[in-house]
């Protein structure tokens, strides 16, 4: 007996511009070519023509050919890096999301942009059940993903731990760290039965190492400490199944959520703070999550790799 279904935005045809939406239940207990040159597209994805012209080495930087699930991916970050992998080569890219409105969007942008096939599935991440449908009903659609970037998360901000909601704690906790972990087990498990290497990139914050000024957060950064040991754990136990498992740390990035007037004057601090001076672009980390995704990236596992124009320096 179904319980509840989930959403899910297929956007695949060209001649089709709006999304195909369908449902898949949750229950209680082909490769599509689209040429570079095709009118239209912002961002054309690598062809194989084009990448069999390049330096091994260069081939070894791209995610040619896989399957990409990145959650978060309908704004911000996430849509960046979804994006810069299907520049990349990416032969599909599946977004995972809580706002139906926004993940229909992206997922048709998206589509409109590249060329290739994205679909958007509704699922909250606290729902372990819900995401296990969902990782399903991807591999029976694209095969067994080979890439994994979670990049959904909340921020909770200017709050006194003393002052600090209980259910408020249980919520980031959940979102930011229980949810990273069952989007990660459902993924390895889908890896492992098709027996079949991985990567997964965790977006977590350098929040999680240091203490931020002047705001406070002490719960959102334990949230982010637990996903890069989180990172840490699963790349010692996977290993053996060819799946790796690393985290990126960004600083303080210019993304629509920073961009409100009563952030303004801890802007101004943090960049002060900054040897850089300046806060992160939105596009930043899209070299390094297409480089942690790759075949380039292969001895590389358990690693945190810090974004932060130098801020953790200080």
């Amino acid at each position: 007996m179904a319980e509840k279904q989930i959403p899910v935005s297929s956007c695949a045809d060209p001649e089709t511009p709006a999304p195909q939406r369908s449902t898949i239940p949750v229950r209680n207990d082909p490769e599509i070519e689209v040429p570079a040159e095709e009118a239209g597209l912002r961002a054309a994805p690598l062809s194989k023509a084009l990448f069999s012209k390049l330096p091994k080495s260069i081939q070894k930087q791209t995610v040619m050919d896989k399957v990409v699930i990145v959650t978060g991916g309908a704004r911000g970050l996430g849509n960046s890096i979804a994006e810069a992998c299907a520049e990349a080569g990416a032969r599909a890219l599946v977004i995972f999301g809580a706002d139906p409105t926004l993940g229909d969007e992206a997922a048709a942008e998206l589509h409109e942009r590249t060329g290739i096939p994205v679909q958007f599935y509704k699922v909250d991440l606290r729902d372990g059940g819900a995401i296990i449908e969902a990782v399903n009903a991807v591999v029976e659609t694209f095969g067994a993903p080979d890439v994994l970037i979670n990049s959904a998360g909340i921020a909770d901000s200017n709050i006194k731990a003393e002052d600090y909601a209980h259910a408020m704690f249980r919520r980031i906790i959940d979102i930011n760290l229980t949810g990273t972990f069952l989007m990660a087990q459902a993924v390895a498990k889908s890896m492992i039965a098709a027996e079949k290497p991985g990567s997964i990139v965790f977006i977590a914050s350098m929040s999680g190492s240091i203490v931020n000024y002047p705001q406070e957060q002490s719960c959102y950064n334990a949230s982010k400490a637990g996903v890069v040991h989180l990172g840490r754990s699963l790349a010692a136990e996977w290993a053996k199944y060819g799946i790796r498992v690393n985290s990126i740390s960004p600083g303080y990035m210019d993304t629509a959520l920073n961009r409100v007037p009563a952030l303004d004057a801890q802007k101004k601090i943090w960049t002060s703070l900054t040897p850089q001076a300046r806060l992160g672009n939105v596009d930043e980390l899209n070299g390094l999550a297409v480089y942690l995704a790759s075949d380039a990236s292969s001895f590389m596992t358990g690693s945190e790799i810090k974004c932060d124009g130098g801020y953790s320096l200080w």
